[in-house]
């Protein structure tokens, strides 16, 4: 081979040596989503961000690390879990001080009609960004975060076990977090129980659940029934008779522009209701008496009202005190202790 042929020879030897080498993927565990057999059969889980253990993991360290903020500091900075508390069922537990009360994360996997009390945002990877970059919530700026977490020891290492790169991406933590609140699963509820034909309601919880299923009772099952009362909510939009329905900037009407849509807003699921005050849209009740009250005797009729609202004409339900107590009972039976308190829920930093 002539000199030329030699010179050339080495350096394209060199060329290959300096090229990037590729990491075998890391072997993710496919997540065993908790899925009770009287749930909806069908979930919303998207075909590009199946969830991992991997994935679940790291969405779950990132949804109690401060550093969603952008700053290196736990001071005065707050993270998903600064609003979303465990043992509220993944809400605040409190008036916000804003417009609107939140909802709480339980049960997301099943939801398919946008979240938010207008369902303005329609996923949960898109509710990560809403959250991050909401001068009233985390406030911070995206390409901070990146950076921010990328000089962070461990967690370059946890993105490429979930998704296969070091090189940190704010769509891979939208799609972690997204991952972990999926899996907050809450089903075993003395409810739940009840249900699988482990435990039996008193006489009155009993009482309460009748009331709770019929027209002539309580009227509730319409808009909290969904997945055959496993959900506790159809996920629909409602307009439930509040005094004030036609004041409000960002109710269903905000994102639909469908002029029924006025003053209608998302049935919140009942799991964990107990736990999960303040009540309505914006938080105007703070305990379970005030809304069972609201329903049965001050319930306002307007031209968006419900169709569902079948007593409107009497201002309610009209419940008696006796009545009351039976409901209020047996929403009690959807408090789920064990989920409130799951260790695998719960600050792993």
């Amino acid at each position: 081979m002539s000199r030329c042929g030699i010179i050339v020879s080495l350096i394209l030897l060199g060329l290959a040596s300096c090229k990037p080498k590729h990491e075998t993927p890391y072997p993710t565990t496919p997540y065993d989503l908790a899925q009770p057999a009287y749930f909806p059969s069908r979930n919303n889980i998207p075909a590009d961000n199946p969830m991992t253990e991997e994935g679940v993991a790291l969405g779950r360290k990132l949804f109690y690390d401060h550093r969603l903020s952008g700053r290196d500091s736990a001071e005065g900075i707050t993270c998903c879990a600064s609003c979303h508390h465990q043992e509220n069922s993944f809400e605040f537990g409190a008036p916000t001080g804003t417009h609107h009360a939140m909802l709480p994360l339980v049960n997301l996997a099943w939801n398919r009609t946008g979240l938010g009390w207008n369902g303005g945002v329609a996923t949960l990877e898109d509710m990560v960004l809403a959250a991050v970059t909401s001068p009233v919530e985390i406030n911070g700026d995206t390409n901070q975060v990146v950076k921010l977490l990328q000089k962070t020891d461990g967690y370059p290492e946890l993105f490429w076990k979930a998704f296969g790169s070091r090189d940190i991406t704010f769509i891979n933590i939208e799609r972690a977090i997204a991952q972990f609140v999926r899996s907050l699963v809450s089903a075993d509820s003395k409810f739940d129980r009840y249900l699988r034909g482990e435990e039996e309601l008193t006489e009155q919880e009993m009482a309460g659940y009748e009331l709770f299923c019929t027209e002539e009772g309580a009227d509730c099952f319409h808009c909290h029934g969904g997945g055959g009362l496993a959900l506790m909510t159809t996920n629909l939009f409602y307009n439930n008779g509040l005094d004030d329905q036609f004041s409000d900037p960002e109710d269903r009407c905000s994102i639909t522009g469908n002029r029924w849509d006025i003053g209608t807003y998302k049935a919140p699921t009942l799991r964990n209701i107990a736990v999960s005050a303040p009540y309505m849209h914006d938080g105007r009740f703070t305990t379970l008496d005030e809304v069972i009250d609201f329903y049965s005797d001050s319930v306002k009729n307007s031209e968006t009202l419900s169709p569902l609202m079948h007593h409107v004409m009497d201002g309610g339900v009209r419940l008696t005190e006796e009545e009351k107590a039976q409901l209020k009972a047996f929403l009690n039976t959807l408090t789920d202790e064990a989920f409130l308190n799951d260790p695998n829920h719960s600050n792993p930093n």
